[in-house]
């Protein structure tokens, strides 16, 4: 990481966890003037302190050099809370069930904020049996192409990697899925929220007419 933990950071820490300057100063074995200096920016912790004082705090080493401590309740009984993350020096995608602290390549990585699809990236669903059938209208080149697919729902998420060159297609189990992902290298994050009810067998909306027609639209004005 480029960074290196603050004064500012540990104070915040310090006051949230209602601790005295003394208080963390017998918990890492230094004296309460030492943590005053590194408060007022006089002085930093030694870099073998850093495990003793986010262990302080109860966070990672890394939560304390970022200054963002994560605290998520529950989230992992809720997949439609997943953030994706995209390391922009080799493209690992990294899928995380709420937020986290994430590096890759020494760069700490920020969760990918979705944007509703749009006309420049413009995505068709159509139902076939028990499977979601997803096409993406987007150019597949080496330098410009949908990077991933994911079909998001409470309990899971189905995932298919795509590459340069490809097809920007992909094939999902209909069962409980809500949303609809996709990756542009680009552009980032889009979704497209599922028509709901879509998935009751017997009442359910069949969008094959209505998503034909936007995709024989969509040809006619992009090519």
């Amino acid at each position: 990481m480029n960074q290196y933990v603050t004064g500012a950071v540990i104070k915040e820490l310090r006051e949230k966890n209602k601790m005295t300057q003394l208080q963390l100063a017998q918990k890492l074995g230094v004296t309460d003037k030492t943590i005053s200096k590194w408060e007022t920016g006089k002085g930093y912790p030694d870099i073998t302190l850093l495990e003793p004082i986010a262990d302080a705090f109860r966070i990672s080493v890394t939560e304390l050099i970022s200054g963002n401590p994560i605290h998520n309740a529950n989230v992992s009984a809720n997949m439609m809370r997943s953030k994706f993350y995209v390391c922009p020096v080799c493209g690992n995608v990294i899928h995380s069930m709420g937020e986290g602290v994430i590096g890759c390549h020494g760069i700490q990585l920020s969760p990918l904020s979705a944007e509703p699809s749009d006309e420049q990236h413009m995505i068709f669903v159509e139902r076939s049996d028990d499977e979601y059938y997803v096409r993406i209208d987007h150019v597949m080149t080496k330098d410009h192409y949908i990077s991933f697919v994911v079909a998001a729902g409470v309990d899971e998420i189905q995932m298919v990697k795509l590459y340069p060159e490809g097809k920007s297609e992909a094939r999902f189990k209909i069962r409980g899925v809500k949303k609809i992902f996709f990756y542009c290298n680009h552009d980032g994050l889009f979704y497209l929220d599922v028509v709901k009810g879509i998935d009751d067998k017997e009442n359910g909306y069949d969008n094959y007419r209505e998503r034909k027609e936007l995709e024989e639209t969509a040809d006619k004005l992009f090519g």
